[in-house]
């Protein structure tokens, strides 16, 4: 039986009248068999204008770590709305919260806030770039490091699908939307992940001109796929030699992975890490944590850091509410949070092996991709773009049917507030949903 999601149809109609492609953001216009409006949200699930509920693994695109209206959240945004959300001036929430941020943070020295990744990865290169002397930045196809046109590329499309424009060389940087100037990635090189010898040979080649090198520590949106053993180390080793910059994008994995965030786990100190997503749970806020002597081109006027509403009251008191949350009993909910991932995960794989479907599932920690393909093993971008994504975005909305909210790239999050019986669930909604996909 389909789903009745007629008011939310209606409602994107009324919408597409007056908002651009009828959403807010580009991204969600791929939800099939249409994007949804929502009524509410609650714990780990959301309601729809249709009267539909579904357990939430999509979770507002990762930055729900806590799930919808948590009550810790709930009361301080309500004591922070009696003092006033913002004031273009400085307040004791910056402070706090940018000294908690030094000391769970490995590699902080200092902070900058913002409001969006996108915001803090500019912030990053620019710092990097000041700091070296050098315009050179290097990136990784598959990596997604925001929107701005000095460094999105083709690479994810904006429907995380594989681009249409394909890479002519390791060193092409094709634009990832229209209207974007392709002399904004002049200075972007681009090339694989995971592959060692590449990185090596650039290096070799092209160290004195190089002012960054920006990765992921986990290629989360496509294929949530780990480092090869050592290959953070030697980055992280190279650059320190050439005197390059390495900035950590953990704006998916900070505060997701651990409060130390990716790079605390893996035991490395990058001269730079872009933090967002999780850090507010559902609010709007970023920031670029690092070095001292790097973080000082801000205080001495060198990079200038500019934003309306960076450090406002509602956002630094909605972060420090998440983190106050995540904190508790030595961060206990990160270690429940995988065993819960880890049960559903093996669920999942026992189904696709009852089903008869071919797929796999990458699984760091508390967040997972799952993909069909025919491939024993995805381990790098290349292999990942065989999955069949047309087939999972149809298991997207089978799911949806059964009750369950997806992100129809294949990536899952999961919340403190779930539960084992929405794992549970979860897993007999799947095992319905691929039964009808083998059909």
């Amino acid at each position: 039986m389909s789903l009745n999601v007629e008011k939310s149809k209606q409602m994107l109609l009324e919408s597409q009248k007056y908002l651009a492609g009828g959403v807010a953001s580009t991204l969600r216009a791929s939800m099939k068999p249409t994007p949804l409006f929502v009524e509410s949200g609650s714990g780990s699930r959301v309601r729809d204008v249709d009267g539909n509920e579904y357990i939430d693994y999509l979770l507002a695109y990762g930055p729900l770590i806590l799930g919808h209206a948590h009550p810790a959240m709930a009361e301080a945004m309500n004591e922070a709305t009696k003092r006033g959300f913002t004031y273009g001036l400085q307040h004791d929430g910056e402070i706090k919260l940018a000294k908690l941020l030094t000391e769970l943070l490995p590699c902080a020295d200092k902070v900058a806030l913002s409001g969006s990744g996108t915001e803090a990865v500019m912030l990053a290169l620019r710092l990097s770039r000041a700091y070296t002397g050098r315009t050179k930045v290097v990136r990784f196809h598959g990596h997604f490091h925001g929107w701005s046109d000095a460094i999105f590329t083709s690479f994810p499309s904006p429907d995380m699908k594989q681009s249409s424009s394909a890479r002519s060389s390791l060193a092409s940087a094709p634009p990832g939307t229209g209207g974007q100037s392709e002399n904004s990635l002049q200075d972007i090189i681009m090339l694989p992940w995971n592959d060692i010898e590449a990185f090596e040979a650039l290096i070799a080649k092209e160290k004195d001109s190089i002012a960054a090198v920006i990765t992921e520590p986990i290629m989360c949106n496509n294929g949530c796929i780990g480092p090869k053993a050592g290959y953070l180390e030697r980055i992280r080793e190279l650059t320190e030699q050439s005197g390059i910059v390495m900035i950590m994008d953990e704006v998916i994995t900070g505060f997701r992975l651990g409060l130390g965030g990716a790079h605390g786990k893996l035991g490395l100190k990058p001269d730079l890490v872009t933090i967002g997503k999780a850090l507010g749970g559902g609010f709007a806020i970023s920031g670029v944590a690092g070095k001292a002597d790097i973080m000082a081109l801000i205080e001495n006027g060198t990079v200038g850091h500019l934003g309306t509403l960076n450090g406002n009251f509602a956002a630094t008191s909605a972060a420090l509410a998440v983190l106050r949350e995540l904190g508790k009993d030595n961060g206990s909910s990160y270690s429940r949070m995988e065993h819960l991932f880890n049960r559903l995960v093996a669920g999942l794989r026992e189904l696709l092996n009852k089903h008869g479907i071919q797929g796999l599932i990458n699984q760091a920690g508390p967040v997972f991709h799952f993909m069909f393909t025919e491939e024993k093993q995805v381990e790098d971008f290349d292999t990942f773009n065989k999955r069949d994504a047309a087939k999972y975005s149809r298991f997207a909305e089978l799911m949806l049917e059964e009750g369950v909210l997806v992100r129809p790239s294949g990536l899952w999050y999961i919340s403190t507030v779930h539960t084992e019986a929405d794992i549970e669930t979860t897993i007999q909604a799947a095992d319905r949903a691929l039964a009808k996909l083998a059909l």
